[in-house]
């Protein structure tokens, strides 16, 4: 492992370093373990919250044991079922007490190493988000690296957020910034793109990391998830580009269709009544029709539906997870600072 290094200077806050884990019983304690060393000259304020994901393993109990040892400052938040990597990253956001919040995988992948000189170019370059970027990722050639270039590719393209490697989990928030962004779906790894939403690019940026092969466990994600992830894609393209005003997307396709279908049947009603000649069996009737009546859905209920459903996840009442309850800690508790 890499020396641990001085704290760089930076204003005063208190952190939240936010870690989801699903099935990673090898991993618990050497994570909480590494974070420890990387933070033992930290000069603020930090705690560790871990968000079991609904393992089926003992997850939990290590995560538990490690609490007892380490101190209230490391927590656990245990989700009553698997709801998948973005609902548990939300839970550990909501759960976090930091100004400073600090996600990162729960594989020893990502290297907390990182995290003071991260969050020391947050405070002083005043940014909403520095990005993670494996400049030397330890991960398979074609089922990991040339799949999540493309993705990032096409991602930075369509969102117009430029970044190198949406895929790292390892980011540094503004906690009053995340905050405002509910995740839910694939979305955790299109954070940079929605946090557009509530800021400017400008103030997201992008910090080469460490990063390591998989000692213990193994992958809970695989190619599948690449069809998610386009579909999360085209919902994250859809927001940014027509949150405010949705009809403007949906209306320009039904009135693209409701105007062809016009024409269609505007040409057969003057065969019809012009020409006198029969078009009940003429496949172009059809044809009209059906585009007049999708395009009167297109402008009807996709925009309510969309506005529904953004609505459900924005309304501060709803999350997209559930979690047991954590015991109540004093707001001057459960923080873990260098004397």
């Amino acid at each position: 492992m890499t020396a641990i290094p001085a704290c760089p200077a930076m204003p005063a806050h208190r952190l939240s370093v936010v870690v989801p884990v699903y099935n990673e019983e090898d991993n618990v304690e050497p994570l909480v373990r590494r974070v420890h060393e990387a933070l033992a000259n930290y000069a603020h304020p930090w705690e560790l919250v871990l968000v079991d994901d609904g393992s089926s393993d003992a997850t939990v109990e290590r995560g538990l044991a490690a609490a007892g040892e380490y101190g209230a400052h490391v927590r656990i938040v245990e989700l009553t079922r698997n709801y998948k990597q973005t609902a548990a990253m939300q839970a550990g956001v909501d759960a976090a007490r930091g100004d400073v919040i600090v996600t990162m995988d729960g594989d020893l992948q990502n290297d907390p190493i990182d995290i003071p000189r991260m969050v020391a170019r947050l405070l002083n370059e005043n940014l909403d988000l520095v990005a993670g970027w494996r400049k030397n990722r330890q991960d398979g050639l074609f089922l990991r690296k040339i799949p999540s270039k493309i993705a990032n590719k096409l991602i930075a393209h369509l969102t117009g957020v430029k970044l190198r490697d949406y895929g790292c989990s390892l980011k540094a928030y503004r906690a009053d910034v995340i905050k405002r962004v509910r995740l839910y779906g694939e979305m955790h790894r299109f954070i940079p793109a929605w946090m557009a939403t509530v800021t400017t690019p400008r103030r997201i940026a992008e910090e080469p990391t460490t990063h390591h092969a998989r000692t213990a466990g193994v992958s809970k994600y695989g190619i599948s998830r690449t069809f998610r992830v386009i579909l999360d894609l085209i919902a994250v393209y859809f927001f940014m580009r027509f949150r405010a005003r949705p009809g403007h997307f949906f209306g320009g396709i039904g009135l693209g269709l409701t105007g062809l279908s016009g024409l269609i049947l505007t040409w057969l009603a003057w065969v019809k009544f012009g020409l006198g000649e029969s078009i009940g069996g003429r496949p172009l009737l059809i044809v009209g029709i059906g585009g007049l009546i999708a395009g009167l859905h297109f402008i009807t209920t996709g925009v309510l539906a969309e506005l529904l459903a953004r609505t459900y996840f924005e309304s501060g009442t709803v999350r997209s997870y559930t979690a047991r309850p954590e015991a109540e800690l004093a707001d001057d508790a459960g923080w873990l600072k260098k004397e």
